[in-house]
């Protein structure tokens, strides 16, 4: 079959196109996939540059958020047939590991998983939407939904609002009724985040922030005067966005975290913790309940991925290059 492969971690350039690699075989509790849709996230990258404590097999084939068609089934299989559509849960939760990294992903024509990993894909949601979910939206709506708690009416910040991450989060956050400032870097971003229904729009490179969040809603105060502040921060970039995001809150406000892109080891300011009564909500991955969920909102129209462009295979060291230098909006998806 057709693979993009990784033999050693690296750079861009140890990602090369394999016309030959060996096509997948079913063990007895597995299936065959044709993958009609595969989208790439930052952690692709983490993993061809290579992480701290995590050692991956190789030749290693990447891409963890898959949907496909089941093209072959192994000898036990008994709730799927050849031809039945699926996304697949990337988490291996009677195991461990994730496909794309301790199991070959979907950066090729096919791809072979447990059953227990499979999700039946709704005729109505195409192989891409589907594909962009789990890593970015199942994340998000974790975050958003079963950890953030958001309400109607609430002012929420969303930080690194353009990603796969961050326009799920915006779409969320305005589903549930919530005032949506989005930041991003570019004018271009900032209109499509506008449309996706952000109420009021920062480009962070050009606006001191924190000072444009306390212009909207005015300065967070203990006692009087008014509250101020927004009622939700989202961010997971950490770095130096850690401590103004505790400043822009009002009293009792959350603080919801994901990840943290920019740095996991940022200056802190305990003081506005406790003075403000702030509560730090960290949320950690997706649980199938979310990704049913997410398979639902998309089917009845309530969201929709956002999806900068798709690719062919070959075009998928260019994708993440793309991504590397953070020119994208939304997801990239790769069509084998």
């Amino acid at each position: 079959m057709k693979a993009m492969v990784i033999h050693q971690h690296g750079t861009l350039d140890e990602l090369v196109f394999d016309g030959n690699f060996p096509d997948p075989t079913p063990e007895a509790d597995e299936v065959v996939l044709a993958v009609k849709a595969t989208s790439l996230n930052y952690h692709d990258l983490f993993t061809l540059h290579g992480m701290p404590g995590i050692k991956i097999k190789m030749p290693m084939i990447m891409g963890i958020d898959v949907a496909g068609d089941i093209v072959a089934v192994g000898s036990e299989v008994k709730d799927w047939a050849v031809g039945d559509r699926v996304l697949i849960d990337p988490i291996n939760r009677v195991k461990g590991g994730l496909v794309g990294e301790t199991i070959e992903g979907g950066l090729a024509e096919y791809l072979k998983v447990p059953t227990h990993q499979l999700i039946k894909l709704p005729d109505d949601v195409s192989y891409e939407d589907a594909a962009a979910l789990p890593v970015a939206y199942g994340t998000a709506h974790r975050m958003m939904v079963t950890r953030g708690d958001i309400k109607p009416g609430e002012k929420v910040l969303i930080l690194g609002a353009s990603g796969g991450v961050g326009t799920c989060c915006v779409q969320l956050a305005k589903m549930l009724g919530a005032e949506v400032v989005a930041c991003a870097s570019s004018a271009d971003k900032l209109e499509k985040l506008k449309a996706l229904g952000a109420d009021h729009l920062i480009n962070y490179r050009e606006q001191d922030w924190p000072q444009a969040v306390r212009n909207l809603y005015g300065k967070p105060r203990v006692f009087g005067q008014g509250e101020g502040g927004v009622d939700v921060v989202v961010n997971f970039t950490g770095g130096e966005t850690w401590v103004p995001s505790l400043k822009v809150m009002r009293k009792d406000g959350r603080l919801l975290t994901c990840g943290a892109t920019a740095g996991f080891d940022p200056k802190e300011d305990i003081r506005y913790i406790w003075t403000f009564e702030l509560n730090i909500r960290g949320s950690n991955g997706w649980s199938r309940e979310d990704l049913h969920a997410l398979l639902d909102l998309v089917r009845t129209g309530k969201i929709k991925p956002s999806i900068d462009r798709v690719m062919p295979l070959e075009g998928a060291k260019e994708a993440l290059r793309l991504m590397e230098d953070r020119q994208i909006f939304g997801k990239l998806i790769i069509r084998p």
